[in-house]
């Protein structure tokens, strides 16, 4: 028997919501909403007492996939690593299918957002890229081919 009903989102902990939204916006993504959450529930969920975040919930478009956006109003968010590569332990990037590589890695340029290495080609099936998006978060772009 599994224990998973569906695949439900991915959360990433940012420090400038505004900013890391509108960068998933521009992408493709749509808002779902946008709320502050604290007291009980948050506190026995996430193990921090007194704690207060702001979320965005995203969706992507067709198949309706999540990313939730937070930031802690308290307490304070720590540090992460926004030079981390992909082989450091963790969450490492987030993933979308593109309808056109080059033209979305050329859009991320011109907003201040370069590759991590380079454009790979997988087998004649997948081209794929890392960007190195707001706040260190990599996000991954892959088009399908051939």
């Amino acid at each position: 028997m599994s224990h998973v009903r569906r695949f439900d989102h991915v959360g990433i902990t940012v420090a400038d919501l505004d900013v890391v939204t509108a960068f998933f916006v521009a992408l493709g993504l749509e808002v779902e909403g946008r709320a502050f959450v604290e007291g009980e529930f948050l506190e026995t969920v996430c193990g921090i007492p007194d704690s207060r975040t702001e979320i965005v919930m995203l969706k992507s478009p067709g198949d309706g996939a999540r990313l939730e956006l937070a930031r802690f109003v308290r307490p304070e968010s720590v540090p992460g690593s926004p030079a981390a590569m992909a082989n450091e332990l963790g969450l490492r990037n987030v993933s979308f299918e593109v309808n056109d590589l080059q033209a979305a890695v050329d859009w991320a340029a011109s907003v201040g957002y370069g590759l991590v290495g380079g454009i790979g080609e997988y087998e004649g099936t997948w081209r794929m890229a890392y960007v190195r998006g707001p706040e260190g978060i990599i996000v991954s772009l892959a088009e399908r081919v051939g």
